[in-house]
């Protein structure tokens, strides 16, 4: 049985007399999209903070692939596999965007001109930038144009693409549709199953319920600064997943536990983005798996 590719458990971090993680757990698998969304204030950014290595947890524990590690930055987590695409890009829009991809780790030239004269290999960084453009088919002419010609949507684009060229292990992304309108929101949707269908796990912080239920195989609800219980979105409603997220619906002991179900033969169609729930609010489920299924700790579907 495989591990998870990132996991936490009891994690704790206090602020003063404000504890912003309590106790809390959290559980990522190979090839999995799992959405983390949870109410102003459940702590949800200090958990993915705590992860990507830019807040160091007073206690718990962070393993990858079922090693213990201890991230004192987030230059360790990057080192660990881990990128993260926080919702302001952190691009340079006067810079190319083979510059931006490979902003912070810049390819010198060999010999005397990198060693000495510290120039850069500007060739090879285009040439792999458009690779990984291409890879990620992302519809861009040329990268030595400047960032700043770029719509929103392409240069989220330029981001993931960094994320995608450098992250092994895992991508964080932090409301990547946010500032975006209807079109670009899909071409980043689409970024993000082709990241999945290369094999990488994504970690998708949103509160775009529609979005959400689009592109995620699994959905982490945070509440009150701890995991209130992993969904399954083909089992419950956007209106439940909100109820979850206020407390007014309690989870299941399946999905307290962060235990993911069984595979499906039916699968729920998304919603247009925009609707308001994925089935009729007038006829919840439950969101509990059939006794004669097998848990399985193996995501995710197809």
């Amino acid at each position: 049985m495989s591990s998870p590719v990132l996991e936490a458990h009891g994690l704790v971090k206090r602020y003063g007399n404000v504890t912003a993680i309590n106790g809390a757990d959290f559980e990522l698998w190979p090839g999995e999209v799992l959405a983390v969304v949870g109410d102003n204030g459940a702590g949800k950014s200090s958990l993915i903070k705590a992860l990507a290595g830019a807040v160091v947890p007073d206690s718990g524990e962070i393993r990858m692939n079922g090693s213990a590690v201890n991230f004192r930055n987030t230059r360790d987590a990057r080192a660990a596999g881990i990128e993260t695409v926080y919702q302001d890009l952190a691009v340079i829009p006067a810079l190319d965007i083979a510059s931006n991809v490979f902003l912070g780790r810049e390819v010198r030239r060999k010999g005397i001109m990198g060693s000495v004269f510290r120039r850069l290999d500007m060739p090879r960084m285009r040439a792999e930038s458009s690779e990984h453009l291409a890879d990620l088919k992302i519809g861009i002419k040329s990268v030595n144009q400047a960032v700043e010609t770029l719509s929103g949507g392409q240069r989220q684009g330029v981001a993931v693409v960094r994320a995608a060229a450098f992250g092994r292990g895992v991508i964080i992304m932090d409301e990547p549709t946010a500032a975006l309108g209807v079109k670009e929101s899909g071409q980043v949707i689409d970024l993000i199953r082709s990241i999945r269908d290369r094999g990488i796990p994504v970690v998708l912080i949103s509160h775009d319920m529609p979005h959400v239920f689009e592109v995620a195989d699994y959905i982490h609800v945070h509440r009150l600064g701890k995991r209130a219980g992993v969904i399954d979105p083909r089992e419950r409603s956007m209106s439940e997943v909100v109820a979850l997220m206020t407390g007014a619906l309690e989870p299941n002991e399946q999905e307290r536990a962060g235990e993911r179900g069984a595979p499906h033969a039916i699968q729920v169609d998304a919603a247009p983005v925009g609707d308001a729930t994925v089935r009729d609010a007038a006829a919840p489920t439950t969101g509990t798996a059939d006794a004669a299924d097998p848990v399985r700790r193996t995501p995710p579907r197809a």
